[in-house]
């Protein structure tokens, strides 16, 4: 008797809930209607597609489908492990990735810093220059190298023969390569990523700057006790995102610059994904080759936010 009269006031205190959600839902109905479309679109692109992840244990063959292909476990991904290219896909991708987080990533901050300090008309030519780059597509992008470090026309190699130097084919050269990529893409990004910070240097008060000016404070000191620790918990988000993308490395750029003399530092998991995926249509190796790729960008993410969690105030979750 005891345990049915709890069923039935567990199932009251349900509907209850259940009637204050629907309320709440009805009274803020316009709100919904608007986001709306971004549900829809974060359901049908990001989540729809999780039901073809299964091709990986697969052998797909599109006459069959991915339900009627034959299931073979962890074969593709025990190939790829085992394979010729492991580590040379792993060295190749760490070490770019890397080296270009380590660059790419200070530079903004520095940036969003010293534009914070400029004041009158200067200050918004300064920041349309250095956005400007931010709307060069890729391939533009990659021209711009081929032409500049040309080894006939370029202005590099004019300068190096005017010094005494001789000409290099730079693009040909795998020391030359992860340069080249990781310094066009800062120049590309750099004044763009300032955004978020100067956004952040909004929100410091003036008074506080006034007191400081006031009391003698240096514009370094101001911006090393005043300003930075104001956009330190976004640098502390945007780098455990950073680090969540450490094992993805746009192929666009890297396929472009690449070529048969510096494959062996340029071939990184999304060119490796591109050629034998697409263009030997080999989509059960190359999925289970993004999975494995996505699970190491996972666990880089949760051993980042849980390192960050664990020692200051600041994490994604």
């Amino acid at each position: 008797m005891q345990v049915k009269t709890t069923t039935n006031s567990v199932s009251v205190t349900a509907n209850v809930k259940l009637r204050r959600f629907l309320k709440q839902i009805w009274k803020y109905k316009a709100y919904y209607v608007f986001l709306l479309p971004a549900f829809l679109y974060v359901a049908i692109f990001n989540y729809g597609p999780l039901y073809g992840l299964q091709i990986a244990f697969k052998d797909f063959n599109g006459a069959f489908g991915i339900a009627g292909s034959k299931w073979v476990g962890l074969k593709h991904f025990e190939s790829f492990f085992n394979g010729y290219y492991f580590w040379i896909l792993i060295k190749n991708t760490f070490v770019l990735s890397v080296y270009s987080l380590a660059v790419s990533f200070p530079i903004p901050i520095i940036l969003a810093l010293m534009l914070n300090e400029i004041k009158g008309r200067y200050k918004k030519t300064v920041q349309t220059v250095l956005y400007a780059p931010h709307f060069i597509s890729t391939v533009v992008l990659v021209g711009i190298i081929m032409t500049m470090f040309s080894p006939s026309i370029g202005v590099v190699n004019t300068v190096r023969e005017f010094l005494g130097l001789e000409r290099l084919y730079f693009i040909t050269m795998p020391k030359a390569f992860r340069h080249l990529y990781v310094w066009s893409g800062v120049w590309q990004t750099m004044g763009w990523n300032t955004v978020i910070y100067i956004a952040a240097l909004s929100g410091v008060d003036s008074e506080l700057i006034e007191a400081a000016t006031i009391d003698g404070a240096s514009r370094m000191q101001r911006i090393i006790h005043i300003n930075f620790p104001v956009i330190k918990p976004v640098i502390v988000i945007l780098f455990i995102m950073a680090v969540g993308k450490i094992a993805s490395v746009g192929y666009e750029k890297i396929y472009l610059l690449q070529n048969d003399l510096n494959v062996e530092v340029s071939e990184v998991i999304s060119t490796y994904v591109y050629k034998r995926g697409l263009l030997n249509a080999q989509y059960s190796f190359t999925s289970a080759v993004d999975i494995f790729n996505n699970v190491v960008n996972v666990v880089m993410l949760l051993t980042a936010n849980a390192v960050s969690r664990k020692v200051g105030e600041t994490s994604l979750f």
